[in-house]
């Protein structure tokens, strides 16, 4: 598997600033919302699960999370969550690909939005399906540098030992960790596999990767290609955004 993007680095040095911020907590609400809607147990709902350990990592309170389960669930007494996901795609400068899951009450405010910031910053949005081929979707799962194996930092021979025996086809050693990659299907089996050897999991996802990447000819454009994807990701029904710019 290819290596994180230039783009997925600066939304992990993001994260722990962004984490602050009201908005990134009404993301996360809006997607443990949609999650909840296939029931309200984390339990019996991994894709529940997921949701609320990626809103525990930036430190969501508690109270928010239950509030967003309710109204997913149809507990809320103001109604359930009226959201739906949807994928866009569009073009960027120098030809570079972007794929957009959005969580949206209102399509054509979101694909508006979307419109506006693609044609302010040198792409443009296209059809469904213009991009989509150029991406695989994966599984990805976080492990800390402190192993709970040696209490320091990931052991690459002791972690190829082990992933020969989960559904894993690749990873990377990076400062604070490792990431795992698997099939798509693989993702509830291949963090709970992690857990059972002894790894910390830091967290875990499904994620569209690029099948190739593409380099930009000038540090401008690949400048211009960052400013789009960071004004994309400031957007309110913005969920999460992949792209083959190369790093």
């Amino acid at each position: 598997m290819a290596g994180h993007s230039k783009w997925s680095q600066i939304k992990r040095s993001k994260a722990v600033v962004d984490a602050k911020r009201g908005a990134v907590f009404t993301r996360l609400a809006r997607e443990i919302s949609v999650a909840a809607r296939s029931g309200g147990d984390p339990n019996g709902n991994f894709q529940l699960r997921t949701a609320i350990n990626k809103a525990k990592a930036a430190r969501m309170p508690a109270a928010n999370i239950e509030r967003a389960i309710a109204k997913g669930s149809g507990q809320d007494q103001n109604g359930a969550c009226q959201l739906e996901a949807i994928r866009y795609e569009g073009y960027g400068p120098g030809g570079v690909a972007v794929l957009i899951e959005a969580l949206t009450d209102n399509r054509n405010r979101t694909a508006a939005d979307l419109r506006l910031t693609f044609n302010k910053h040198g792409g443009k949005l296209g059809e469904s399906g213009c991009v989509a081929y150029l991406f695989e979707q994966r599984s990805e799962v976080y492990l800390s540098a402190q192993s709970a194996q040696d209490g320091g930092k990931v052991s690459e021979d002791a972690l190829l030992e082990n992933l020969l025996e989960l559904e894993a086809d690749g990873y990377q050693l990076i400062d604070d960790g490792a990431v795992v990659y698997g099939p798509f299907q693989a993702l509830e089996g291949l963090q709970a596999g992690l857990r059972d050897q002894g790894w910390i999991v830091e967290g875990w996802e499904h994620c569209w990767r690029p099948l190739t990447t593409i380099s930009q000819a000038d540090q401008k454009s690949e400048d211009q290609c960052l400013q789009l994807l960071e004004a994309l990701d400031e957007l309110d029904d913005v969920h999460h955004i992949s792209s083959n710019l190369e790093s």
